[in-house]
């Protein structure tokens, strides 16, 4: 794929960003798009693998080297064509991606992948500026009504899918917005919603019904649902956080990080300040911010403080720093553990690992510095499980206004749905349906996504949705042609 001999006279090259200085002063994105003859210069890098072990990091199984191969020959619609049969919105996967795919590209043995990520964004961000990218509804009708509870990747995928196949798709969310947390947890200099919105009514053109701020379970019965609908849907996500269980926990200044994230985009969409923070503004402004959690959420934090003008920002992780660089004999195509620096990471704080938190300590009634003590991670021989020790007096204490708990979800939220039908959970707490079908423990109730599978990325979300529908189709009608 590409050109033959492309990885040997083409230097890697990928998107730049906007300087630091100057992308802090607002929220809109800042990755700097290639021009398309270099992109088709990247495409041709993509070498005759015979195995294209991209395909193998790719959760969407996305055509990685025909498109490469299509760009490089300047075939950017068949490009467009090749890449939305996997995958439904690669313009969110080519902005918020890991790109797990590229650690699996066969020339990232040489630490030079082929920019997969780039390539897949110049694609479809062509097709949107081309005019390529139109609305594909059912030439018929099946009769059957779906009802998808829960707008994030997952149930907008799997709406997708379900109305071109011909069924009637309501999708329910609670929010005021289609996204779920792509919408309110990223932040919009990652990903601008305008990009959400865009496809929005694409869907909706194909006949996809949305209802908002309607909690089901809540505001509407899912019994109700059940009498109304073929099949259900369930794609609620993974929204439950994982809290702080110290001392000091409900001292003022200390919130978890999506209740942070989710005012400063909602001021980003336009809420007056009374909508985006109705118990109160959570602001960064002038204060020391100590981000718990070392992942995404973390990142998406500290790049938010920094806009918001906070005085420091420090990171804090419970696990040892990763090494620089992995062993590829070891890893590869694999993705491995090694240490990576996010573009909110390098506009400015301090990271620290392997360190507990003891205690939040404050006056009257308002945080204002965390007791954390180092830890070292000892491997049990016998088990082969890593134990955590305190390391004798490494007590220290930081400076802190504000406190951003940013350590992962335990799984879906329990109260409404789950409180009102007896369904299947597996030991994580998350609903149980396997892979195979997406069906849970009640006849007619499907679940794909975070709620399934737990906290995930989007591209995960993307698939399962997508494998989800097919199976909502077939169990609908006998037989489904939807991809797999």
């Amino acid at each position: 794929m590409g050109k033959i001999t492309g990885f040997l006279e083409i230097d890697r090259q990928d998107r730049k960003n906007v300087p630091a200085s100057d992308r802090v002063r607002h929220f809109r994105e800042f990755v700097i798009p290639m021009d398309r003859k270099q992109v088709s210069q990247q495409g041709a890098r993509c070498m005759d693998c015979g195995i294209p072990f991209c395909h193998t990091g790719c959760p969407v199984n996305n055509l990685i080297p025909d498109w490469n191969d299509l760009v490089y020959k300047s075939q950017w619609k068949t490009a467009l064509n090749t890449l939305h049969s996997t995958n439904n919105f690669p313009e969110f996967t080519g902005r918020i991606c890991p790109a797990p795919c590229e650690e699996a590209c066969t020339l990232n043995i040489d630490n030079a992948p082929v920019t997969i990520k780039t390539i897949e964004c110049a694609i479809v961000d062509r097709g949107w500026q081309e005019g390529w990218i139109e609305p594909q509804p059912a030439k018929s009708l099946t009769g059957k009504k779906i009802a998808i509870i829960g707008s994030g990747p997952a149930g907008m995928a799997c709406s997708q899918q379900l109305a071109r196949a011909g069924h009637s798709v309501v999708l329910f969310e609670k929010n005021d917005r289609i996204g779920g947390l792509m919408r309110y947890g990223i932040p919009d200099f990652k990903m601008e919603k305008w990009l959400i919105d865009r496809r929005v009514e694409q869907m909706a053109s194909e006949g996809v019904v949305f209802k908002t701020n309607i909690h089901v379970g809540k505001d509407l019965e899912i019994s109700e649902l059940r009498n109304d609908f073929d099949a259900l849907v369930l794609t609620g996500g993974a929204e439950m956080p994982r809290d702080l269980d110290v001392p000091g926990r409900n001292l003022n200044g200390i919130h978890f990080a999506m209740d942070f994230l989710v005012q400063q985009n909602k001021r980003g969409a336009g809420d007056k300040e009374e909508i985006a923070a109705p118990l109160g503004t959570i602001s960064a402004k002038d204060k020391h911010v100590i981000v718990i959690g070392g992942g995404d959420t973390g990142s998406d934090c500290i790049g938010t403080s920094i806009r918001h003008g906070a005085t420091s920002i420090t990171q804090l992780e419970i696990m040892p720093k990763p090494p620089l660089q992995e062993e590829k004999s070891l890893t590869w195509p694999n993705w491995p553990l090694k240490l990576r620096t996010s573009s909110s990471q390098e506009e400015g704080c301090e990271r620290d690992w392997s360190v507990l938190t003891k205690q939040a300590v404050g006056s009257n009634g308002k945080v204002e510095s965390l007791e954390c003590v180092r830890v070292e991670w000892t491997k049990d021989k016998s088990t082969g499980q890593f134990n955590m020790n305190e390391i004798s007096k490494s007590t220290f204490h930081l400076k802190a206004d504000l406190v951003l708990l940013a350590m992962g979800f335990t799984g879906p939220i329990t109260d409404g749905i789950l409180e009102q039908v007896e369904i299947g959970i597996d030991q994580r707490g998350n609903i149980l349906a396997n892979t195979s079908d997406y069906q849970t423990s009640i006849d007619g109730i499907f679940s794909a996504g975070d709620m399934r599978r737990g906290q995930s990325l989007v591209v995960w979300a993307i698939r399962e949705g997508r494998q989800c529908a097919r199976s909502v189709d077939k169990y609908l009608m006998g037989t489904s042609k939807l991809p797999t």
